[in-house]
Parts: structure tokens; sequence; C-alpha cells
């Protein structure tokens, strides 16, 4: 075996992205939220950017400044990468700084907007924001301490709170407990009876109730057991019926295998109660939670905000779009900062910072602007391409590849991709993700395709208005599809179904 070393020359081409197209791309994908929050944060951050007064929005058809130009990234062109190098040569500090840049090495004068004693937007902010909520473990064990239970059960029962999985659910037998939790538990020699009263004093005295169950089975009890308790302390309590709630226990303490496969007839026949007594049951159990424990650490839902509005011209019989940019900050570049940053009685350090800190100004300005102009494009190609979905609803929507509106526009497909990355619009049908409206499609008998998105409404329309004691099959959905002039496989059937979360027809069947 012989090593050899060598040197060889090779010529070759490669294209790589400058930090600053990088930027531009992140917040060309950022929904409007986001897009706050990184404003926000350079503006802490940044101190040549300073908040400016309202001032309203140019023309939604006025073209692009030479700042807003078009950058296709992923499909740059040379003359876009010859602009972008001509802007490095020309602004050498851009090319090697990022937005985030601190002002913690500028020892020059500040701006007079952080002196004027104004309410900062970002502290604001940060001092409404909830607090932190602590872990399912930690909650359960604050409410555990207040308790006044024997020491023995209270060193058991905190072992018991911290198997608990992130639903509530104890997984854990009473060996792995005592294995895991070897510290709590040591010289105590617990027997089954102990641990059985410890777990019942946790299932018991914790809210929500429900937490500590084994099985799903259990979980609901325990829930049921809470309410009637309730219900005995509070003979008015609203929404619950005593002898629904007694239905109730007794389905799921005996038939709980029956009711999870829906065989309402069997349970009737068995138990001797009749389908509305059972009914009844099961909607008192509509009120209770396979998984308790999520309520204590699951956020509240955010609200979605729309990136643009949608609305109707009756007079000129056209849909437009129009930007929800009222929430971005209205920023500029500090007029007292740009006469520091030239200003030759100005340390040269601190004229270096100042201009390495108005460049990412700049650039942070220019590519809101470009995100602006990029996006409201794309919403107006998709007008143009989904008239009919604004007409006549979601039955309507036509296959759209991304494709399509890339070459109506000139720009890459994954400029489009990212434009309508978790962007949402207020349109006359409801608030709707962009991205909904780009999907593939399938054959119909009259020619053209239909959307996978149209085919799934026209599915949930099926089913909305089937007869729920005879519930459609996925055979007689596919038939009821191709009626409508839709070639669908069963199969694609099953699949659009799971995917909208409706179960099978056996299941949806009301006694």
């Amino acid at each position: 075996m012989r090593f050899e070393h060598s040197q060889q020359m090779k010529l070759g081409q490669q294209m790589k992205l400058a930090p600053r197209m990088i930027q531009s791309m992140e917040i060309l994908q950022m929904p409007l939220t986001e897009l706050v929050e990184r404003i926000e944060q350079e503006l802490e951050s940044n101190p040549t950017l300073e908040l400016t007064e309202f001032q309203a929005d140019a023309p939604i058809d006025q073209p692009p400044t030479s700042a807003e130009a078009e950058l296709d990234v992923d499909g740059a062109s040379p003359s876009e990468f010859e602009r972008l190098d001509d802007y490095s040569t020309n602004n050498p500090d851009a090319a090697e700084n990022s937005f985030d840049t601190r002002a913690r090495d500028f020892d020059g004068p500040r701006p007079r907007a952080r002196e004027t004693g104004e309410r900062d937007a970002k502290m604001d902010a940060m001092s409404q924001a909830q607090a932190r909520v602590g872990s399912l473990g930690d909650q359960l064990l604050a409410q555990w301490s207040l308790c006044d239970i024997d020491g023995r059960v209270e060193q058991l029962g905190r072992a018991i709170i911290n198997q608990l999985d992130e639903d509530g659910y104890l997984r854990a037998s009473f060996d792995e407990i005592t294995q895991r939790e070897s510290k709590l538990v040591r010289g105590l020699d617990p027997s089954e009876t102990e641990w059985e009263l410890a777990l019942h004093a946790v299932q018991l005295l914790l809210e929500p109730s429900g937490v500590a169950a084994r099985d799903a089975r259990e979980c609901l009890l325990i829930q049921i057991d809470a309410l009637s308790d309730r219900a005995d302390d509070d003979p008015d309590m609203p929404i619950v019926n005593l002898e629904a709630l007694a239905a109730a226990r007794r389905l799921i303490a005996e038939f709980f295998e029956d009711l999870m496969k829906n065989r309402l007839p069997k349970i009737a026949a068995r138990s001797g109660l009749t389908l509305d007594e059972i009914n009844a049951g099961i909607e008192q159990m509509r009120r209770l939670s396979l998984a308790p424990a999520r309520g204590l650490t699951e956020d509240a839902p955010q609200a979605i905000t729309p990136d643009a509005t949608i609305e109707y011209d009756e007079e000129n019989d056209r849909y437009y779009a129009y930007l929800n940019d009222g929430r971005v900050p209205s920023v500029r570049v500090s007029a007292e900062y740009e006469r520091l940053a030239k200003d030759r009685s100005t340390e040269k350090r601190d004229r270096e910072f100042l201009r390495k800190n108005l460049s990412n100004a700049n650039w942070l300005m220019d590519a809101v602007e470009q995100r602006k102009h990029t996006l409201l494009r794309v919403i107006n190609a998709v007008i143009d391409e989904q008239r009919d979905f604004f007409d006549a609803g979601p039955e309507s929507l036509k296959p759209l590849p991304m494709k399509t509106i890339a070459d109506r526009l000139g720009i890459h497909v994954a400029t489009v991709s990212r434009a309508v990355s978790e962007k949402h619009l207020m349109t006359p049908r409801g608030v709707v993700p962009l991205r909904s409206f780009f999907s593939g499609g399938l054959a119909t008998e009259s020619g053209p395709d239909v959307s996978a998105n149209s085919v799934r409404a026209t599915l949930q329309d099926l089913i909305d208005n089937e007869d729920k004691a005879k519930p459609l099959s996925d055979e007689k959905l596919v038939k009821l599809l191709n009626g409508k002039g839709i070639e669908i496989a069963r199969r694609t059937v099953a699949k659009y179904r799971d995917q909208m979360g409706v179960p099978t027809a056996r299941m949806r069947k009301q006694f």
C-alpha cells in the first residue's frame, strides 16, 4: 500500500447567498406578528433607527422604487447579484454586519427619541405578557403541598405526581415508581394498599379532576364522580342532569368498549336503558376531557392576524387587496445620527459604529418594503387566478401550482413559497390561509381539473348534510362525488376524511 500527496487546480462556479440576502428571505417569510416583533427588536438594538409618525401608505399599484425593487433570491439573475455586489462595495459595513448589532459598543450621544420620555412599545408588550405557566408537575405539587395529608401518604403522592405524563395520566406501575423515585420512598417500604391510598388521594384532591388516572376509562369515571359530588352540593348547578349523569357513569363503568365502538343498540339490550337515556348520558360525557391536565400547561390559542384584507368593489366588479400593516412600526433613520456619522469631529470608533448601524437600518427598511411589494403582487395574482372562490366559495377552488404564480410574476417558485408561508387573508369568505389557494387537482368528466381543497369542501358538505341515522359510507361518498363529475378513488376519500378529522360512517351513526 502506498500513500501519495498531490496538488490540483480546479476551475468552477458557485452561487452563494450573501448574509443580507438570507435576511431578506427570512423577512419575506415572516407572518405579520413576527415582522412586528422583528422590527421592535431592531428598534431596541439599533440606536440609529427611530419611530416616525403615522403616514398613509403609498398606493398599492405604485411600482417599487429602486430600493424596493424585487429581489428574487432563489432565482436571482446575474444583474441582481451585480446590484447586491455594487451595494456591498459602496457600503462595505453592510456586508459584514447583521441587523442585531448591539448598541453596547457605542460611546457617542444617544438619540433624542430615547430622551423624550415616551413609552417604549416593546417594554409595554413585555409588561402586558402573561406570566410563564409552571410545568404540570410544579402546579400539581403546589396543590399537593396545601393538602393536609399523612406524612407517608404525602411522600408517596409526590412520587406519583412526579411520574404523571403531559396528559396527566399515570402510566407507570407502583414498582416502577418505587425504582424511579427511590429517594422519595427510601425507607418507607410501602405496601400495595398504601400506594392505592396515596393514588386515590391524588385523584380526589387535585384539580383538574381526572389527573393521575391510569387509563381513559378511569379518567372519565373520576370526572363523572367529581361532577356528581358538585351536583349534590349544589342541586341548582347548571347543565347537569343527575339521571343523565348516572347513566353516563354506568355506560363508562360497564359498557366502555361497546361505547367506544358506537354499539348503542347492543348497550340498550344489555343494560335496559333506552336509546334516549343512553344519548342523554353521552351528552353529559361531552363535558369531560380525555386529557384533563392539558388545560394546565397549554397556552391560550393565539388569535390569527391576517396579513392582508380582500374586499369586493361592486362598481368595478373586482376584488382588491391591501396589506394590514397598520401594526407595523413606521421607522426611519435618525437624521441626527446620519449627521454624526459624517461629522469628522466625531471619534472614529463612534463613526464606524454609526455607519454599521445606519447600514443595518437601511437594509431592514428595504427588506420590509420588498416584503410588502412581493406579498401584494402574489396576493393580487392569486385573486385573479381564484376569482371563482371569492364569488362562489371553497367548492370553486381551482388547482393552482405555485409555479403558475411564479411564471406570471417572473420570480422563483421558492420566492412564492416563502411569500405565502404562514400568511392569512381576511376575505369575504372568512379568514383563509394564503397557502390554501395552492393545491394539485383531480380529473373531472367535464375536462378541467378540480382542486383537492375543493374536493375536501364538497366532501365536508356531503357529510354535514347526510342522514345521521344512515351516514354515508366511503363507497357511497365516491358515487356521489362521481355524480358531480369528480373522478376519485375510495382510498382517496378515506384519506381526505381522515385529514378532515371525520370518523367512519359507523362511528358517525346516531341512534
